[in-house]
Parts: structure tokens; sequence; C-alpha cells
């Protein structure tokens, strides 16, 4: 029988019967693509979006907590997200550097643990990451070196056991997330949002003029956070399938479509084509997307980015001015829109458009009564199992949210007892030399246009 199959493919010690060397070669490759987005990505697109003045300190709290995150990740965090169950939304706190552990078939693929828990570490840095976007420009960076480990520990963890984690009571009772719309997007943009409100604003000057510092290498950092989306969801069913496949263009056509409608929006209503503009649009899209990636339809990832460019649009540049919390909260990226926005209304659209096959294909379950969405419960004569998937992908919502908003508030008010939350107003002037000692350009101004004229220098040198 041997002799039918190439030598290469043959099991032995290295490669066990169990895995397979093309599924594990693209878990890799995905998430290193989902950590190219955060580093070098997120990196560049903070450090380069906001004042010159705060360029460093931005990109250092991405660069920081990828670091923190693995550490904490490998330590106990994996084993609390995806280990034995301790109670039904939170795993046993347990290391993951067993040889022993890491070589063994992990919990869902065909390949080693050691893959998943590389493969999972990106996406719970990404959305420490995605918090700190929401705190730029005044948090005390040694509170952000406390607030990294403790969300990661006591918010984090029990997000991704109870949607994620084969035993985590919403994963059992059927909520759809197919890669992060509730545990990474929805819980990053409730969490930064309840952060901001307890550290507090940026300097007035700051709220009132906050030019970013290099547009051109923003679009650099969005690009690479486009683009590695490709591993954020393709990555996500485990296996080099036709669902993966599905996953990936469903995710770059809703984002392209999401781009287009916020940039003719902004067209409409503002008489200008804004780059940042279209930026916010591509992220809204991919979050949007990302809960339904491979279990809804090309139409449906069309219509979903319809929406994610005009809902999140509207919140931010309508709702955001009339709601007074909203006005109060300063959320320096927005990140409540684009991303707590964005991943409730992909949530919800999943449990619209989710359909059956593409469940069966992804979950490799058989229910009908679970994994419908509500348009093809109709289509289909199972009007109950449509509302009842659309109940749940709101009560998923629900528990994210208060979720983040007790656990964040909690360990804001913790982490203040010890250190300040929020920068001195003299640390806030200055910006990045006070906090680091460091500034990012040896160039004049920060943001200011230099006008020059023959009133301020008439010599000819």
């Amino acid at each position: 029988m041997n002799g039918t199959i190439p030598s290469n493919l043959l099991p032995n010690e290295a490669s066990p019967d169990w895995m397979n060397k093309a599924d594990n070669a693209w878990q890799l490759t995905a998430a290193t693509l989902v950590g190219l987005q955060s580093v070098p990505g997120l990196v560049i697109l903070y450090g380069s979006i906001v004042k010159k003045k705060w360029a460093v300190n931005s990109a250092f709290m991405a660069l920081y907590a990828f670091a923190a995150v693995l550490v904490c990740w490998v330590g106990w965090g994996y084993r609390m997200s995806f280990g034995d169950r301790l109670i039904p939304f939170w795993g046993k706190p347990a290391m993951a550097l067993e040889q022993s552990y890491l070589l063994e078939k992990g919990f869902a693929g065909l390949f080693p643990t050691a893959t998943m828990v590389f493969f999972q570490f990106v996406f719970a840095a990404i959305t420490l990451i995605l918090i700190a976007g929401a705190l730029l420009g005044r948090m005390n960076f040694h509170a952000w070196m406390l607030f990294v480990p403790l969300w990661l520990t006591f918010s984090y963890t029990i997000g991704a056991f109870s949607l994620w984690s084969p035993e985590g009571f919403l994963a059992l009772a059927g909520v759809i997330d197919y890669s992060g719309g509730y545990v990474i997007h929805l819980s990053s943009g409730v969490a930064g949002f309840t952060a901001a409100f307890w550290v507090g604003p940026r300097a007035s000057q700051d709220r009132e003029r906050f030019p970013p510092n290099n547009i051109i290498l923003m679009l650099a950092g969005a690009g690479l956070l486009w683009m590695g989306w490709t591993g954020f969801n393709g990555g996500d069913p485990y296996v080099a399938s036709i669902d993966a496949s599905l996953a990936v263009l469903n995710t770059h056509v809703c984002a392209a479509t999401s781009l287009l409608v916020w940039l003719f929006l902004d067209i409409i209503f503002f008489g200008k084509p804004s780059v940042i503009g279209a930026v916010q649009g591509m992220i809204t899209g991919l979050v949007c997307i990302t809960p339904a990636a491979g279990v809804v339809q090309g139409w449906a990832a069309i219509l979903m980015g319809m929406m994610s460019g005009s809902i999140p649009w509207y919140t931010m540049m309508v709702l955001h001015k009339k709601i007074k919390l909203l006005k109060h909260v300063d959320d320096t990226m927005a990140v409540f829109h684009t991303h707590a926005v964005a991943g409730s209304l992909g949530g919800i659209l999943t449990g619209l458009f989710a359909e059956p096959k593409l469940n069966r294909l992804f979950y490799a379950v058989d229910e009908w009564e679970k994994y419908t969405g509500l348009f093809y419960g109709f289509q289909m004569g199972r009007v109950k199992a449509g509302f009842r998937q659309l109940g749940l992908q709101i009560g998923g919502i629900v528990f994210i949210i208060v979720l983040n908003v007790i656990s964040t508030s909690i360990i804001c008010l913790l982490i203040r007892l010890i250190v300040p939350l929020r920068l001195s107003e003299e640390d806030m002037q200055v910006g990045d030399d006070a906090i680091h000692g460091e500034e990012a350009y040896a160039l004049w101004g920060d943001g200011e246009k230099f006008e020059s004229s023959s009133k301020q220098n008439n010599s000819p040198c």
C-alpha cells in the first residue's frame, strides 16, 4: 500500500499520520498574515494617523501589546480560552509550553496544538491593539502595560471560550462567529470605548485638531491590514478547504464595496473624497463580514458591504454629534463605530444571511435546527430555526457588550489605584519626548503648514 503514496507524504515521527501537511502550512501562513496586520500593519497605521508628537507612543502601544500578549498567551491565556472547561464560559488556566502538549493534535484541524496556539495568539494580540486605537494620545503607558495582561486574562479569554471553544456555552447553543466579529471586533469596540471613558479625553487642542503626520504611510498600514484579512478569515475553517476560499473572496468583496459606499457618501455630503474616510469604510467592511465570511453567499457579501459602508458612516458622522455619551467619550480612532457598530451589524446580518449548506461545510454538522439564517428559514419552511438563529446572534451581542463594559471598567478602576490612567497635562503637551525620550521625526512643527513670505524672511539666503 505504501508504494502508491509519494515518499514525501509518508507518515513519520515528524509528520504523524493525523497531520495534513497542506493544512498545517496554510494555518501557519494564515497566522503570519494576521500577525502582519498588527506588526507592522497597525504599528504603521497608528504611528502615521496621529499627530506627529504622538507617533512613537501610538506605534509602540501596538508593539508592546503584541509582545505582552504572546507571553501571557502561552503562560495561561490559550488554555483559559481553548483548554479544559472550568465553568461554562471560562477554561482552566494552564501553560501551553510543554512539548508533549504542543506536539499533539490540536482540538480542531489536522495540525499540532503548537500551530493552533500561534494562530489563536495573533487574534488575541490584534484585539488588544484595536483597543489601543481608542486610547491614543493620552493614556499613561505604564497603565497600558498593566491593562494588556489584565484585559486579556479577564475579558478576552471569557469571550473566546464562550464563543469559540467546543465546550463554550454560546458555541454549544449555536451562535455563529466565523472569525471574530464578536470575540475580536465587538469586544475591542466596546472595551475601547469603555476604557476611553475611564481614561478621559486628549488635551483640548488635540481633540480639536489631530492631523495625521503621514497619510501615505497610513495607507501602507491600511493595506497590510486589508491584505492580512486573507489569513484572518481564510484561516478559520482550520483546513485549506473550499469554504476557506469562499471566506477569502467574500472578505475582499465586502471590504471593497464598503469602501466605495463610504467614499460616495463622503463625496455626496461633504464634497470631497476623504482618504481617511475610505480607510474607515474599508475597516467597517472587513469587520462586518468577519462573523459571516464563510457561511454567506457572494451576493450577501455585497449587501453586507453596502450596509457596513453606510450604517457605521451614519453613526459616526451623524449620530455621534447628537448623542451626549458619544460626544463626551474621546474615542481617538472611532473604534466604537468601526468595530462595535460594524461587528454588531455583521453578527445580526449573519443571523439573516447564514446559508445552511455553508454552515454544514464549516461546522461539519447536519443539524437543521442550528445555523440557519432567517431568510433561509423562510425559504426552506424552517422559520422557527431562522428566528432562533437571529435571536442567538443578538444574545451573543448582548453577552459580549455586558462582559466588556463590566470587565473593562473593573480593570480600569483597579489600575488607577496603582498608576494614573491618563498622562499629566504637561506630558500631553509634549507627547513622545516626555513619555519615551524619543521623537519620530526631526522636523519642524506638529502638522501645521509652514508658510514663508517676504515679510517673514527678506534674506536671499
